[in-house]
């Protein structure tokens, strides 16, 4: 049986910091879910986080994040590729997200997208690779 409190458990144990080993062993963290972030900012909200792995540089405020979501470097040896991500960003289930990129404010990255250039602010993006379906408001089709 899934733990429905696991998911937000590990959220908790991200901004406690060194401090949540002392109470972890009490009530564990998703085990499917890593979280490695020098910053995350108020607001995040995981939605059914099942295998979503997110290491970024920083993450803005109100940032959700779906299941099965990829966050992270381009390439196993490298870790000064990682993503910025600003704030109001939705990313959706099975999306990837890499490199050293950043990731604009109020931008929704729909399912199973492939990111891999930066996206600017109030874009919403699409497909693999990722283009532009929507900006500010409006229709479009550009690519990255």
């Amino acid at each position: 049986m899934m733990d429905e409190m696991a998911e937000y458990r590990s959220v908790f144990y991200y901004r406690l910091g060194f401090d949540s080993r002392a109470i972890s062993w009490l009530a564990p963290a998703d085990k499917t879910s890593f979280i490695t972030c020098d910053n995350i900012g108020e607001g995040f909200f995981v939605n059914h986080g099942h295998s979503t792995q997110i290491n970024a540089k920083s993450i803005g405020r109100n940032f959700q994040v779906w299941h099965n979501v990829t966050i992270g470097v381009k390439t196993q040896f490298d870790d000064n590729t990682r993503p910025v991500i600003g704030d109001n960003v939705k990313i959706c289930s099975g999306a990837c997200v890499c490199g050293d990129i950043a990731i604009g404010n109020d931008v929704t990255i729909g399912a199973n997208s492939v990111v891999m250039k930066s996206v600017p602010d109030g874009c919403v993006v699409v497909g693999n690779p990722a283009y532009i379906i929507s900006r500010n408001g409006l229709k479009c089709k550009e690519s990255l």
